[in-house]
C-alpha cells in the first residue's frame, strides 16, 4: 500500500501547485512578525518632561525658544545621568506668578536651581515626536513605564497559553480549520487592539491576539510541511521562517509610513482577514485525514495535486494509507522526558537552549530600540542580517552538523553582547554592526534548535519534548521585557550583560548535546540513551511537525 510520501515521488514532491501553496501560506509567517516584535514601534518611548500649566504662557509672553524653554523650564537638562529628573520630575514652581521674569526666571526663587523642590509630574507630559504609541497616548512612562513591559509579556503568555490548546484543536478537528478560526480571531482581536479605549481593554485584546496567533502560525507550517515530499521538508520549513524575515523588513518600512500606533495597528491587522480566502485555495492536510480515516478525501486531494503538477496519478493511489510507526503506539508521558541520566541532561540543556534564545533574541531587538538613533534604518538592518542566517543553515547543516555550528552561534552571540559593552556610544554604526553579528547568531539557534530538540528524542515522546522544551521559548519572552526596560534604569547597557553570559553558557551546554548528523532516529528511549556511542548509518529522515509552542524567531 503506498504512502503519501511515495505518491508524492511520482506526482512531485514539490511542483508546482505545492509551491503555489507555499507561497501563500508563507503571508501567514509574515504575519506574525509585526505580533511578535512590534512593541519597539507600538511602544516607542520618545524624549518627554513634564507638562507644567503656565509655562507655555509665559514662553509666548518672552518670545522663547523650544531649546530656552527646556532650558528655563526643566530640571535635569543637559546631564546625561539624570535622565530621570528631566522625564519625570518638575519644579515646585507656580509658572503664572508675575514676578518671573524673561531671563532666568528660576533666579528670583533661588541662587541655584538645585535648591528648588522638585515633585513628580502633576498634570501629564509632553512628548517630542511628530507620531503616537501607546507609550505617549497612555502615558506609560516613569511610574507607569513597567506597563510597556506587560504589554510585550502579555503577548508571549498569550503564545504560551495557546500553544496549551491549539495543538490539541489541530489534531483534532484539521489544519485548515485550525488555521482559518485562529486567522479570524487574530484579525479581529489586532484591529480590536487597535480601537482599544483604555490600556486594560488594550492588553486583553494583545492577550487574545497572542494566543491565537502563533496557532495561525503553526498551522500554516504544518500544512505545507506535510503537502511535500520528505526531501523538501527541511528546506521548506526553513523558508517558511525566512518569510517571519520579510514580515520584520517590510514592517520597518510601514512603520516609517504610519508614525500613529493606531493606524499602524490597523494597517497590520486588517489585510490577516484575506487568510479567510484560504478556505478556497489552500488544501487540508492528506497525512491528517488518512489519520482520521477520511481516505476519499485524502486521495482526491493527491488527484488534485497530481492534475495541478501535470502530472498522472499513480494507479495504486486508491489503497492510499498512512505510513505507521508501531513505536507511536506507546502513551507518552512527561516523565519519560527525564526517566534515564541522558533524557534527564538533554531536557535540562534543551530546556536553557529555548529559555535562553527567546530573552537574547528579543532583548536584543528591545535593546535596539530602546537605543537606536534611527529606530527604522537599524530595525531594518538587524531583521536583514536574518537572511543569510537562513542560507547557513541550509549550506552547513550536512556538512558541519549540528551541534557544533549550534555551539558556535550561540557564543558568537554570547561575545557580540559583551563586546558591545566596550563600544563607545559615539561610535554608532559600529555598534550597529556587532549587534547585527550576534542577532544573525542566535537567528541560527533559534531555526537550528527545533531540528535537534526532535533529533534527540525517542520517537513516541519525539512530538512532546519538542513542546515541552519549546514552552520555555515562551517563558523566555515573558520575562524579557521587564528583564530589558528596568536593567535599562539601573544601567543602559546591563541587559547586554546578562546576554552575553545566557548566550556563552548556552553555547557552552550545547556542546554537552550528542552529534545527531548521521545517526538514526531513536526508536525507544535505550536507543535516545545511547546516542553518545559511535553513530550508525542514518535510517531515518526527521520531520517535525511544530508544536503551538515553537516559533521563529519566538
Amino acid at each position: 500500500m503506498p504512502t503519501v510520501d511515495d505518491v508524492l515521488e511520482q506526482v512531485g514532491e514539490f511542483g508546482w501547485y505545492q509551491k503555489r501553496v507555499f507561497l501563500t501560506l508563507c503571508l501567514t509567517s509574515a504575519a506574525l512578525a509585526p505580533i511578535y516584535l512590534g512593541i519597539v514601534f507600538l511602544g516607542f518611548s520618545p524624549p518627554h518632561h513634564c507638562r507644567s500649566p503656565g509655562v507655555s504662557e509665559l514662553s509666548q509672553r518672552c518670545g522663547w525658544s523650544p531649546a530656552e524653554e527646556l532650558n528655563y523650564t526643566v530640571p535635569g537638562l543637559g546631564a546625561a545621568d539624570e535622565a530621570f529628573l528631566r522625564q519625570c520630575m518638575q519644579y515646585e514652581v507656580d509658572w503664572n506668578q508675575s514676578t518671573l521674569g524673561c531671563v532666568d526666571p528660576l533666579a528670583s526663587l533661588a541662587v541655584n536651581r538645585s535648591h528648588l523642590p522638585l515633585v513628580p509630574c502633576q498634570h501629564g507630559w509632553v512628548y517630542d515626536t511628530p507620531g503616537s504609541s501607546i507609550v505617549t497616548e497612555f502615558n506609560l512612562v516613569c511610574a507607569n513605564a513597567w506597563k510597556v513591559d506587560l504589554f510585550q509579556s502579555c503577548v508571549n503568555l498569550g503564545f504560551f497559553l495557546g500553544s496549551l490548546g491549539i495543538g490539541y484543536i489541530a489534531d483534532r478537528f484539521g489544519r485548515k480549520l485550525c488555521l482559518l478560526a485562529t486567522s479570524l480571531v487574530m484579525a479581529l482581536s489586532g484591529v480590536l487592539t487597535a480601537v482599544s479605549p483604555d490600556y486594560t481593554s488594550m492588553l486583553l485584546f494583545r492577550l487574545l491576539q497572542g494566543m491565537v496567533s502563533k496557532g495561525t502560525w503553526m498551522s500554516g507550517y504544518t500544512l505545507i510541511t506535510e503537502c511535500v515530499g520528505s526531501g523538501y521538508r527541511r528546506t521548506v520549513a526553513i523558508l517558511y521562517q525566512v518569510a517571519f524575515t520579510v514580515g520584520l523588513l517590510g514592517l520597518s518600512w510601514l512603520a516609517y509610513a504610519i508614525p500613529h500606533w493606531r493606524w499602524l495597528q490597523l494597517a497590520v491587522s486588517l489585510p490577516t482577514f484575506f487568510f479567510l480566502l484560504y478556505y478556497w485555495c489552500v488544501p487540508e492536510s492528506p497525512r491528517w485525514l488518512l489519520s482520521q480515516k477520511r481516505d476519499t478525501e485524502a486521495i482526491k486531494i493527491m488527484n488534485h495535486i497530481a492534475r495541478k503538477n501535470g502530472k498522472s496519478p499513480p494507479a495504486d493511489l486508491q489503497i492510499l494509507s498512512l505510513e505507521e510507526d508501531d513505536t507511536e503506539k506507546r502513551s507518552p508521558s512527561f516523565i519519560d522526558l527525564f526517566r534515564t541520566p541522558n533524557l534527564r541532561k538533554h531536557t535540562c540543556i534543551l530546556m536553557y537552549i529555548w529559555f535562553s534564545c527567546a530573552v537574547v533574541y528579543q532583548g536584543l531587538v528591545m535593546h535596539m530600540g530602546a537605543t537606536s538613533r534611527n529606530l527604522y534604518l537599524d530595525f531594518f538592518f538587524s531583521a536583514l542580517v536574518e537572511l543569510p542566517a537562513a542560507l547557513i543553515i541550509l549550506v552547513t547543516i550536512d556538512r558541519a552538523g549540528r551541534i557544533y555550528p549550534l555551539a558556535l552561534s550561540s557564543l558568537v552571540a554570547g561575545a557580540a553582547c559583551l563586546v558591545m559593552l566596550f563600544i563607545s556610544q559615539d561610535q554608532h554604526w559600529l555598534n550597529i554592526v556587532v549587534a547585527c553579528l550576534g542577532r544573525m547568531g542566535i537567528t541560527i539557534v533559534l531555526q537550528m534548535i527545533c531540528l535537534v530538540n526532535a533529533e534527540l528524542y525517542p520517537t513516541f515522546i519525539r512530538n512532546l519534548g519538542v513542546m515541552v522544551c519549546s514552552a520555555l521559548c515562551d517563558v523566555g519572552g515573558i520575562f524579557t521585557p521587564f528583564m530589558v526596560f528596568r536593567l535599562m534604569e539601573i544601567w543602559q547597557a546591563l541587559p547586554l550583560v546578562l546576554f552575553g553570559v545566557l548566550g556563552l553558557t548556552a553555547g557552552g551546554v550545547t556542546l554537552l548535546l550528542p552529534e545527531t548528523k548521521g545517526v538514526a532516529l531513536p526508536e525507544t528511549i535505550q536507543d535516545a540513551e545511547n546516542l553518545q556511542r559511535k553513530a550508525k548509518p542514518k535510517e531515518n529522515t526527521i520531520y517535525l511537525q511544530v508544536q503551538a509552542s515553537e516559533l521563529k524567531g519566538t
